[in-house]
């Protein structure tokens, strides 16, 4: 929607609200009638079907409308005030009950007439059912209706906000213009923005509201695509790349002297990058693969095409212990190719640094692989031709751009061509969430494993049977395998009565399995001794390795074959699934062990998901619906756009929809300047400009 003068109007200022209302509104984030205007309700009571009294029964939440025929006097009830009052109609009668309520007594009257919303229940002590009162008003005595309710907060009252909403629209509502071209609401059979909002707060039937919320949640999706889409054409034509040959002699060794054959996934995968980097556009792909898939070799193929180019790659990892893992993969597959790589970290000392920036300067290195020091040090490249950013969801999902400029800025050596950009995560991740995300990317997924691959067994263990399952372990270390126990403390805590790292390594050393060696890894542990340590498990030398999350990615020891996660409730479902990849990357049988008590619905839930399941995707769809996407994302880096109806999850379809509408729009009118979208632009710009970072593009 466009802005305008009279919609921005503080909502200080409309009639019947001040200042005082006006911060209490503030706590809703409403601080101008268009945001009163778009503060659509949670849900609504149809009035005009209330359920009789004789009808009542436990368990159910129900809608009545009686008549005030007792009161009964305030009183206290284990310091909770109760306001108790008797409702009749021609059907019957029950007592309603409010809690905290005390100022009602002064309120109702004998004969009042109220609305009641909320849960009847038995009460044994009165051998009687009772109504538990979620929400109530007066009975004003106008037509019976569908009742629109609000999320409030305190000092918010519904029939006052019903109020101050139908002054504004009753005032604002024709100021209201809307983005979406005819033609498009014609197409698909969309209500135009005017009668969308006001349905969605004086809805005339349920059908009107859910055809109002098509045409929001159609809108945000629309419009926020249509930024994505503008994105990636502007990207792709004012910024010009670079065009690599490809089948030369250097890639040509490195596919014949590989020692596996690579999987189907792998290969389409790889046409689909190669094809992007003959272009002379910059690629930008998403490359999704679960644990295990072989992402680190398509990315490795990849910089073997930079280097035959004379061109540099920069490979960006999240954590020193998986840069680290990164620069042994690819140092053993690049041996016979005297390709030259290196490994800077946050730890690399000081000369390491030096020699490592002046290698870089002059081209001598020509793949990198290193933390966020990639960026944070003064590195000078001779010709970055490729930059690799691993688990990209842990630099930020939105940040890519950020990412990306400074791709272009480490570059200005090579006459300020950026890079071309491959992400990298193995964290599966939904398509909703993936074109909401990432829809100016191109995307990739390796679905499928390695051969020999065999998939992890996973069972939840009970406190009884923990015995048991350390002679099981026992069995597998005698065996020659190797075991993980992570937990999700450094330290004991005095907030929480939970295990921890620090403590078990030594009551299972000393009191569970004296006869075999246990190392102890986690955040606190300094760089060097955590190499060792890490160094000694992957050797053999350490049985069991005791850990909190910090070998959730980049870990690599395919001898391992049982991950035990105590706590397992205090783990995501995203979590868990990343730590059990940890193991079953050899040929051998692997198990994972969920140890724990998990009371909450939620909790449950996840162990039943990983009980049940393998695939990534379809622990990620689970992930999202128990957590939400801002959840799932993390709070910080989620980036997700600010809807007014949408709902990535519910409204799944209606994504796809809109986001192929938007993008045909766009080709139509590639840079929106018909006089029918000129709204349409605004309305990008006032509501996903920022989050896009469209103002730097266009």
């Amino acid at each position: 929607m466009a802005k305008t003068t009279a919609l921005e109007t503080p909502v200080q200022y409309l009639k019947g609200v001040g200042p005082k209302l006006a911060r209490i509104f503030s706590k809703l984030d409403i601080l101008s009638v268009e945001d009163l205007l778009y503060f659509f309700p949670r849900d609504y009571e149809d009035r005009s079907n209330p359920t009789p009294m004789a009808s009542l029964n436990a368990g159910h939440s129900v809608l009545v409308r009686g008549e005030i025929v007792k009161i009964d006097a305030k009183n206290s009830h284990q310091k909770i005030a109760v306001v108790k009052a008797t409702l009749a109609d021609s059907t019957g009668q029950i007592k309603a009950v409010w809690f905290n309520q005390p100022y009602l007594t002064k309120l109702f009257r004998y004969g009042m007439r109220l609305f009641v919303s909320g849960r009847v229940e038995y009460n044994p002590f009165e051998s009687g059912l009772q109504l538990n009162v979620r929400d109530f008003e007066i009975d004003n005595g106008l037509p019976l209706s569908i009742v629109p309710i609000y999320p409030l907060t305190e000092g918010l009252y519904q029939k006052k906000v019903r109020l101050l909403v139908n002054t504004a629209l009753d005032v604002f509502l024709g100021q209201i213009i809307d983005p979406l071209p005819p033609h498009i609401l014609q197409k698909y059979s969309l209500p135009g923005l005017r009668d969308a909002v006001k349905d969605m707060h004086l809805p005339q039937s349920k059908s009107k509201v859910e055809r109002a919320r098509k045409r929001l949640v159609f809108e945000d999706f629309f419009v926020f695509q249509l930024g994505l889409a503008l994105r990636q054409r502007v990207l792709k034509e004012t910024v010009e790349g670079r065009s690599f040959r490809i089948d030369g002699e250097l890639f040509n060794r490195f596919s014949s002297e590989l020692p596996f054959e690579l999987t189907s996934a792998q290969k389409r995968v790889l046409e689909e990058i190669k094809t992007d980097m003959a272009s002379n556009c910059p690629m930008k792909r998403l490359l999704q693969g679960d644990v295990g898939s072989g992402k680190t070799i398509v990315a490795t193929a990849a910089a073997v095409i930079a280097a035959q180019n004379d061109m540099q790659t920069a490979f960006m990892a999240p954590t020193e212990i998986l840069a680290q893992q990164h620069f042994e993969k690819t140092k053993k597959l690049l041996a016979k190719l005297k390709i030259k790589a290196a490994l800077l970290t946050g730890a690399s000392s000081a000369a390491e640094k030096k020699r490592i920036a002046e290698g870089l300067r002059t081209g001598k290195i020509s793949i990198v692989i290193g933390t966020h020091a990639l960026i944070q040090e003064k590195i000078d490249f001779k010709a970055l031709g490729l930059a690799l950013v691993d688990e990209q969801h842990r630099f930020g999902v939105m940040q890519r751009t950020e990412l990306l400029k400074k791709g272009v800025n480490l570059s200005a050596g090579a006459h300020g061509t950026p890079p071309d950009m491959l992400f990298m995560t193995a964290t599966p991740i939904p398509r909703s969430l993936a074109l909401t995300l990432y829809g100016d990317l191109d995307r990739s997924v390796i679905d499928e494993l390695p051969p020999g691959r065999t998939p992890v067994k996973t069972y939840f263990v009970p406190e009884q049977k923990r015995v048991s399952s350390y002679e099981f372990m026992r069995e597998q270390i005698n065996e020659g395998r190797q075991i993980y126990f992570v937990y999700p403390l450094v330290e004991e805590s005095e907030e929480m009565d939970l295990k921890n790292a620090t403590d078990e390594a030594q009551r299972l050393q000393n009191e569970i399995f004296p006869e075999f060696k246990i190392g102890l890894v986690h955040g606190r542990i300094k760089g060097d001794e955590k190499e060792n340590i890490m160094g000694q498990f992957k050797s053999g030398k350490i049985n069991i390795l005791v850990s909190t999350t910090v070998i959730e990615v980049g870990i690599d020891v395919p001898n391992a074959s049982v991950m035990v996660i105590e706590h397992v409730e205090r783990f995501g479902l995203s979590q868990l699934h990343q730590l059990r990849g940890r193991v079953g990357r050899g040929a051998s049988l692997s198990y994972c062990f969920l140890v724990g008590d998990p009371r909450t619905p939620e909790s449950r839930q996840r162990v039943k998901a990983m009980l049940e399941s393998t695939d990534g995707f379809h622990i990620a769809e689970v992930d999202l619906r128990l957590r939400g996407p801002g959840d799932f994302c993390g709070v910080r880096q989620s980036g997700l756009p600010n809807f007014r109806m949408a709902d990535i999850i519910r409204d799944n379809a209606i994504l796809k929809t809109a986001r192929q509408a938007a993008f045909e729009h766009l080709a139509k009118d590639p840079g929106l300047v018909l006089p029918e979208n000129r709204i349409l632009k605004e309305s990008l710009f006032n509501r996903f400009g920022k989050v896009l970072d469209l103002e730097t593009i266009h």
